[in-house]
């Protein structure tokens, strides 16, 4: 049986669990043995308690070895949140922010919370001196822009904490400015013992082929809007939400501000609790938008990355990915959001519109994070591909749809025994295309009274022609995006004239 967390206010917490204190062990060894000069690597997955295992080592440390703490963060929030769980340790702190200049009192502490850009400033413009500090603590230790401040720390004993050690510019790794990483217990664990949520995961297969790449390595924000913000995607989101979310609340992930608003009006149309945030509300608007989403039961949230740390709503129920990426650390932080546990909430569900899955693998499956650690460019170099991943999907026609075709029983074409069948016999290849356009016509024709409810009928097999348009290009290994629209304008060409045909012969 697993370890049973205790049902407690964080206030209360002192205790620490089991796999927090072999973690700290761990930890301490490291600092025995390496007291200054050294970078050491910590994971552990969000929700798994970073923020309380770190406190208890800045209390042991201090006491320990009389020597300072800085605790160094990226975002402002993130401070706020450090400072009181410190302070709850019984650690005297001081925030180092943008108000302070200069550090007349360091005495009376022996541990700073500071942002990285506000404390590079200040030492760069050389305002401030930290005196006997000893140990340097970095939450979220993956983002790049800590790195400046290590010429400042060379003598000190260096802890980064991540739930991804994986560095966020792939040209920067993370092996690079760290000895040693230590992997703390994994998510399956975490889940198998009730310290995280069990998720639930539901996929709809997105096609991607119109996303670009840009110079972070990720989609483009631009690009991501023109596909999310289309009206297919917009009833696919509603739709799925429907399925599998409805008086839920749900958080939902976009790439970009346009898409945001999209799905806010759509959601806003369909009657549904939702609100929407992004970087430009002002704080007491994001104040006031998070107290709604924390106290209506089925609130839906739409916003833009921006709460991918630094918030901690255990109520959420639903994660909706509504956009594709290709960072790992995005992609747990954004699920890591549903994953905190509550007495009345054993599981979460998470809706991925964006390949994620298919791309990254379950967000509950083992991750080998020594190996990513040692060799990240291996492990870019073997995500799954956008192509790969699509050459899986099966589409299915939507009960809906399948309701307007009800008096045919064969719906479904096997492109790929057809092409077979071609190159056995000595077809021309484009014969397979033929016949899978004859069978639509056929299934047009036998529902419909006269020609011009055919062809109706026909524009709702826009999504099955993409398809197989799709798979066909891939067995004649000619899968260019132009190619690919050409074929399917002049799919549906043909399906008009060959139902005009039907029609005219019967």
């Amino acid at each position: 049986m697993g370890l049973q967390p205790k049902r407690v206010d964080k206030k209360e917490q002192k205790v620490l669990y089991d796999y927090q204190k072999r973690d700290i062990d761990k930890i301490f060894n490291r600092l025995k043995e390496f007291s200054q000069k050294y970078n050491l690597l910590y994971q552990l997955p969000t929700g798994g308690g970073k923020t309380v295992i770190f406190s208890e080592i800045v209390r042991r440390y201090i006491e320990s070895t009389r020597k300072k703490v800085v605790v160094l963060t990226h975002r402002i929030e993130l401070c706020g949140q450090t400072s009181k769980m410190l302070s709850e340790f019984g650690v005297k702190n001081k925030i180092i922010n943008s108000s302070v200049k200069e550090l007349d009192d360091q005495n009376e502490y022996m541990c700073f919370v500071a942002m990285v850009e506000t404390l590079n400033n200040r030492l760069n413009d050389d305002h401030l001196e930290l005196h006997n500090v000893g140990m340097v603590i970095i939450d979220e230790a993956h983002y790049n822009s800590f790195r400046k401040l290590f010429k400042f720390f060379s003598n000190c004993f260096i802890l980064g904490v991540t739930a991804t050690p994986l560095s966020s510019n792939m040209k920067l790794p993370m092996k690079d400015n760290y000895n040693e990483l230590i992997v703390g217990d994994t998510i399956s664990s975490l889940i198998n013992s009730g310290f995280l949520a069990k998720p639930v995961i539901y996929t709809y297969d997105v096609g991607l082929g119109s996303l670009k790449i840009g110079m972070n390595g990720d989609y483009t924000v631009k690009s991501s809007e023109d596909l999310y913000t289309n009206m297919l995607m917009q009833d696919k989101l509603l739709h799925a939400y429907e399925e599998r979310s409805k008086g839920k609340k749900t958080l939902i992930f976009n790439n970009g501000i346009n898409t945001s608003i999209y799905v806010y009006e759509t959601f806003k149309k369909a009657g549904y609790p939702i609100r929407h945030l992004d970087n430009t509300n002002s704080k007491q608007e994001r104040e006031d938008i998070l107290a709604w989403f924390k106290n209506t039961d089925d609130a839906i949230l739409t916003s833009v990355s921006i709460l991918t740390t630094g918030f901690d709503e255990p109520t959420v129920e639903s994660i909706i990915l509504n956009r594709a990426t290709k960072s790992l650390t995005l992609y747990f932080q954004m699920i890591g959001r549903g994953s905190r546990i509550l007495p009345t909430k054993p599981e979460f569900s998470i809706i991925d519109l964006g390949n994620n899955t298919a791309r990254f693998g379950l967000w509950n499956s083992d991750v080998d994070w020594q190996s990513i650690f040692r060799s990240p460019d291996f492990y870019y170099d073997n995500l799954v591909g956008d192509e790969e991943i699509e050459r899986n999907f099966k589409y299915v026609l939507p009960e809906e749809l399948r309701k307007e075709f009800l008096k045919s029983d064969d719906i479904e074409f096997d492109i790929e025994a057809e092409y077979a069948k071609t190159k056995r016999y000595g077809y021309r290849s484009l014969t397979v295309l033929e016949k899978s356009i004859e069978q639509h016509a056929v299934m047009c024709v036998q529902n419909s009274e006269d020609v011009f409810d055919a062809r109706i009928l026909s524009k709702l097999l826009d999504q099955d022609i993409e398809y197989r348009v799709r798979r066909y290009s891939y067995c004649i290994s000619k899968s260019t995006k132009n190619y690919r629209d050409w074929l399917e304008e002049d799919y549906k060409r043909k399906l008009r004239s060959k139902i005009n045909q039907l029609f005219m012969d019967e």
